[in-house]
């Protein structure tokens, strides 16, 4: 997957307003990538613009070497799944028949599931440790195994890249770790992961590159060692952040943690 100067424009009352400026970026297979920035920084319009769900206004998108406008939403769903936002406005079906949705860019007209449905269903329910839970109803699900059901539904597309939209919104910090070490895992096994997140300390500890957004435009795009530092996050967060370092699970090293720390009056 790749993007090439592109530009995103939207119209508010007749006057055009840039969402997205000059955006270079090619995501590699097994790759895991942090999207940061701040609010209004263009990150989760970038997510739809590669998920297909919108068109840029300049430049180029491709998947699997082609435009992504070629494909049809059958097909790009086969290539790319997108999980959005977890929210309480979920169809009121069990678990596994939610996960089964995912199925639907690759159902048979006029025929039920097929052997490889099925198995494609029991294995995103495996990976996302919901077997035991895949007669429960949605609405009886705490957060976290809400957002495991999202990323789930996902896998069992079997798509090769996987977009995701801020999965730790509102969770505590167990299931936020969970939700991204099931993410690392992901990328692990071949896929390419791109996630969406203001968690600037989960990014570090998981992603392997950070793409860093401010009002449209990229700022910084390299390793997330790189990209968590003083001269790059203040001019976009502000000075009052306190940095470090801590060493990261799976043998990643030290990675850098940023703090929001407000400093005592002189």
């Amino acid at each position: 997957m790749a993007a090439a100067g592109v530009d995103f424009t939207y119209d508010v009352g007749g006057e055009e307003v840039v969402a997205l400026e000059g955006i270079d970026l090619e995501i590699g297979a097994g790759e895991m990538l942090a999207i940061l920035g701040p609010n209004g920084a263009g990150k989760s319009t970038l997510l739809r613009l590669l998920a297909g769900l919108l068109e840029p206004t300049r430049g180029t998108l491709e998947l699997g070497g082609k435009p992504v406008s070629s494909w049809s939403a059958r097909q790009r769903a086969c290539l790319v799944a997108l999980v959005p936002q977890s929210s309480t406005a979920l169809p009121d079906v069990t678990v596994e028949a939610f996960v089964g949705y995912g199925r639907y860019s690759r159902f048979r007209p006029f025929q039920g599931p097929s052997t490889e449905d099925l198995a494609a269903v029991e294995a995103a329910l495996r990976a996302a440790d919901l077997v035991d839970l895949g007669t429960r109803p949605l609405s009886e699900l705490s957060g976290g195994q809400r957002q495991r059901a999202l990323i789930a539904r996902a896998l069992a597309q079997e798509a090769q890249t996987l977009l995701v939209d801020e999965p730790t919104n509102a969770l505590d910090p167990g299931h936020q770790l969970g939700v991204l070490d099931l993410l690392a895992d992901l990328g692990e096994s071949g896929r390419s992961v791109v996630v969406v997140t203001h968690e600037l300390n989960l990014a570090s500890q998981f992603v392997s590159r950070a793409l860093l957004l401010s009002a449209g435009k990229r700022v910084a795009l390299g390793p997330v060692q790189d990209v968590l530092v003083p001269e790059i996050l203040e001019p976009v967060y502000g000075s009052e952040l306190t940095f470090g370092e801590l060493p990261a699970a799976r043998g990643r090293g030290l990675r850098p943690f940023v703090l929001p720390w407000k400093r005592p009056e002189d």
